[in-house]
């Protein structure tokens, strides 16, 4: 397999903590009611991309806030490591408006091995779980299409895990070398 140069992240927009908070919680509530109120396949398509967009970067922040991390914006740019994608995928991962949040310096620094773990891991693991758990909700409320969109949404989720895992830039990269493992 050759290897893939690392690319540098694009950001478009930086937000406070504060903001960024609040629109990603807004697109999660948002994708809530969509979920609960609509019974539709365009319904569940919507709020599975709601969550999709929304849930990583506010988990970052929230695993990290709960294990002693603290952090200073947020940032809105393309897919960290989107080199972990086929060529193209990999350009449109490059410009969606993804949400990253940037830690302080000292906190990470100081923060243990685990807990520097458990925050990379924690975004990943909410964009591939919290979106595929939608799906799985639209299927056991009988949604027309749900099955088939479940298990495009299952097959997401994993090609999302296993493009993270391999990516040098991944943040389960990321949380391999925080416990001292490559």
């Amino acid at each position: 397999m050759a290897m893939v140069p690392v690319t540098k992240r694009k950001i478009f927009a930086r937000l406070s903590i504060a903001v960024g908070n609040i629109l990603q919680g807004a697109g999660i509530l948002t994708a809530g009611f969509v979920l609960w109120a609509s019974r539709s396949a365009g319904g569940m398509v919507l709020a599975w991309l709601l969550l999709y967009f929304s849930v990583h970067g506010i988990a970052h922040w929230l695993v990290g806030r709960a294990v002693g991390i603290r952090f200073r914006f947020y940032t809105i740019g393309g897919a960290a490591n989107p080199q972990g994608w086929p060529p193209g995928l990999r350009w449109i991962f490059e410009h969606l408006p993804f949400f990253g949040v940037q830690t302080e310096k000292l906190s990470m620094e100081n923060a243990s091995p685990l807990a520097k773990a458990l925050m990379w891991s924690a975004g990943v693991t909410s964009s591939a779980v919290l979106p595929t758990l939608s799906a799985f909700i639209s299927w056991r409320s009988g949604v027309p299409q749900s099955g088939a969109f479940l298990l495009f949404a299952i097959g997401w989720a994993v090609a999302t895990l296993a493009s993270n895992w391999t990516s040098q830039t991944g943040d389960y990269s990321k949380a391999r070398r925080a416990l001292g493992r490559s």
